[in-house]
């Protein structure tokens, strides 16, 4: 019977596949590149961006995700693999600020995230309430001597050639699909580029604490904001070894999951609160979300008055919200007060006192 529940498993196993469009063809391609350059003023440089594209061609055509690379070494389950050198950059630089994180003496840090798409710099042109209430969360911790990493997402609207890209869906294949750090990006044969992730894993490792300021958009989180927790999921049981998959290798990535997989999580330990902020309904579901999302990764919530739901502004003109926010004293103590609990979290996290009853108790259902 073991050789039949085998030959079952395996078959159900398969990698299914079928979805995909076809490859774009030359003219497709060179449509979609000289998009880039419609502007009059390239037009001195048509003979040099024809050059390009031919160049841009051959790496789509040819496959060309990682162009630099040499063999992963020791340590690697595979040490003749050849690694992207973009990829192994960041991993090293994640694992030297998982030891600055792991180490008592090192200065605590906390890292705050204004997730608001909007900012003066862009259309709106007009700052984001989310930037003022990030700020009332900050001044506290820095009071308190805590180092704080300001994350603004609303860069990805006001900067060029910033992205983060949108997750790939590896884990839903097989979790040891998923690398830590995500290898999806950059692919240089689809122009997918300029992957501000690479960056923002860094400082999601590096803090002892997070502190989300967000807005409610139509119901759920900012865009920004969903990209960046998309692209976390390789920090919740992804793979920090590429090279036991054979890269991107499905059916090796099935067969390691169906071995055993510890889902290993990559960012337990550090502790978070949250600001949601809205005008007419949603911030409750969505600073329970989030708070769902962050415990489930294994971070340590800083207490209730670190978790913050508030509406500003209720019912009342867009144009007036700034104002509002002026005349609301009492929201503006509760955020600071976010930044206060998040202290003292740190802290007691940081000397062993801050308890998480039942971390280390097995889990009946990995994943």
């Amino acid at each position: 019977m073991s050789g039949r529940r085998t030959e079952q498993r395996a078959a159900q196993a398969d990698v299914r596949t079928g979805q995909a469009d076809a490859p774009l063809d030359r003219a497709a391609f060179g449509q979609r590149f000289r998009a880039a350059f419609d502007d009059p003023a390239f037009d001195v440089e048509a003979a040099a961006i024809a050059r390009l594209e031919r160049i841009a061609w051959q790496a789509y055509d040819g496959g060309g995700k990682a162009p630099r690379t040499r063999p992963a070494g020791p340590g690697f389950h595979d040490p003749g693999y050849a690694l992207s050198d973009e990829w192994r950059a960041t991993h090293e630089r994640l694992r030297a600020a998982q030891r600055r994180w792991s180490d008592p003496a090192t200065p605590s840090r906390a890292l705050v995230v204004c997730a608001a798409a909007r900012n003066d710099g862009s259309c709106p042109g007009e700052m984001s309430k989310t930037f003022r209430l990030a700020g009332l969360v900050r001044a506290p911790l820095e009071a308190a001597g805590i180092e704080v990493d300001w994350l603004d997402l609303s860069r990805l609207t006001s900067e060029p050639g910033l992205h983060i890209h949108p997750c790939k869906g590896c884990v839903s294949t097989a979790m040891p699909l998923c690398h830590w750090p995500c290898s999806c990006y950059p692919n240089h044969a689809t122009g997918q580029v300029g992957d501000w992730m690479a960056e923002i894993y860094e400082r999601w490792v590096a803090a002892h604490a997070v502190v989300i300021v967000t807005p409610v958009y139509w119901y759920q989180a900012p865009s920004p904001l969903k990209l960046m927790i998309d692209r976390l999921v390789c920090a919740d049981g992804g793979n920090p070894d590429p090279t036991a998959t054979g890269g991107k290798d499905a059916a090796r990535a099935k067969a390691l999951e169906l071995a055993g997989w510890p889902y290993p999580k990559h960012l337990a330990g550090r502790c978070y609160g949250l600001v949601v902020h809205g005008d007419v309904a949603g911030t409750e579901g969505l600073r329970r979300s989030l708070s769902d999302w962050l415990d489930w990764m294994g971070l340590v919530d800083a207490g209730p008055r670190a978790r913050l739901d508030r509406m500003i502004g209720y019912y009342a003109p867009y144009a007036t919200s700034h104002a509002a926010l002026d005349a609301d004293t009492a929201v503006q103590e509760e955020v600071r007060q976010v930044g206060h609990a998040v202290v003292q979290a740190v802290h007691a996290l940081r000397a062993g006192r801050l308890a998480d009853p039942g971390r280390d108790l097995p889990a009946p259902r990995p994943k």
